[in-house]
């Protein structure tokens, strides 16, 4: 059974993966920009199928990091689609870390992606009604 240091993540789970030594730096901290990468991959599976099609990164709102990843760590990428326009959704991001062979989950950080549905000529669309 999973203990949550931080509350429990809102969302859903939408992206699980292991933090290995390539992604960290000599002191064995995950880089940060390898986090937000797993981020924006997770808010284009959830903005895609929100879209039923393309989508791009727009912006990234305010992102602060409060605790570390470590080699071995499982990165859980929890994501709710927040508000949808016209051709944009905000999406609520959390990135949570199971720690190495433990059943604790810490919250590592989290941030607003700003995702924008694209035509097949690259140009924004319209966002379908669910």
């Amino acid at each position: 059974m999973v203990h949550y240091a931080d509350g429990k993540p809102n969302g859903d789970l939408t992206l699980r993966t292991l933090a290995m030594p390539s992604d960290a730096n000599a002191a064995g901290d995950i880089f940060g920009g390898w986090v937000m990468a797993q981020m924006d991959l997770a808010c284009g599976i959830r903005a895609a199928e929100r879209a039923k099609g393309r989508v791009v990164t727009a912006a990234v709102k305010e992102m602060s990091f409060a605790k570390p990843m470590k080699i071995g760590d499982t990165l859980c990428i929890y994501t709710v689609v927040e508000r949808v326009g016209r051709t944009s959704m905000t999406l609520k991001v959390e990135a949570w870390a199971q720690r190495y062979l433990s059943d604790l989950m810490e919250m590592v950080t989290h941030a607003d992606f700003v995702m924008v549905a694209l035509d097949g000529e690259g140009k924004p669309k319209a966002v379908p009604a669910e």
